[in-house]
């Protein structure tokens, strides 16, 4: 791991409770990123087993927001840390949130696919896979990002998210024909709708922690900005 984001201090627990909420905030994002690949894998290859399963493992996600957290409150409690550090703390309390997110999505995701595998597939699964990969993808260079404080990168993946919304309306037209030509289809592509629609949210998540980044670097934020800069 880098330590770019972690400065030299005279009390080296301190720096080593840093280095540790890095650490911790990856592995968090780890195990959101593979409950995101095994929800799409029992989607795709209609396994109920692999969708509980994920289901299950929601517990572990949120008994490492719940950690986490309480490694920043700490952390803000005992050295009332300033500038850099601070924001460094600050983003960690903000990252772990959208994980914890992406962790939902995760599950509702895998709910959908328990019920979806109910059913005769409607269509071969295309768009939402590319979805996953790029959603994934996101998510894994924005925590990149993070460690190496990579502002270029984290722009990136705010730029990225335009492909998701891309493959998301050409799907939702496709699925639309569906349920226009066919009644019985509107259940099945209602439920593929929202599978779209999680996808879609775990990537604005993914850019929620790269514009977080940005203003961990750089002190300035990007939210709510009409597009996204090409520099900061």
């Amino acid at each position: 791991m880098s330590d770019s984001t972690i400065r030299q201090h005279s009390d080296p627990h301190y720096e080593a409770e840093l280095k540790e909420l890095q650490s911790r905030i990856l592995e968090m994002g780890g195990t959101v990123e593979k409950q995101i690949a095994n929800a799409v894998a029992a989607l795709v290859s209609r396994d109920d087993d692999l969708a509980r399963a994920t289901i299950e493992r929601d517990h572990v996600v949120n008994r490492m927001d719940v950690e986490i957290d309480d490694l920043c409150i700490r952390l803000l409690a005992l050295h009332q840390p300033t500038a850099k550090d601070l924001r460094l703390i600050t983003t960690g309390l903000k990252i772990t949130t959208d994980l914890e997110r992406i962790g939902d999505m995760a599950v509702n995701l895998s709910e959908r696919a328990l019920e979806l595998n109910q059913e005769p597939q409607l269509k071969p699964f295309i768009d939402i896979p590319r979805m996953a990969d790029v959603a994934q993808a996101m998510l894994r260079q924005s925590l990149d990002a993070f460690v190496r404080e990579d502002v270029e990168l984290s722009l990136k993946v705010c730029r990225d998210d335009d492909i998701i919304d891309d493959i998301n309306h050409q799907l939702f037209r496709e699925l639309l024909s569906y349920m226009m030509e066919d009644p019985h289809t509107v259940s099945r592509a209602i439920r593929l709708l929202f599978v779209a629609k999680y996808l879609e949210r775990i990537a604005d998540h993914a850019t929620n922690i790269s514009e977080m980044v940005v203003f961990m670097v750089k002190g300035t934020s990007i939210r709510h900005l009409d597009r996204v800069p090409p520099s900061v």
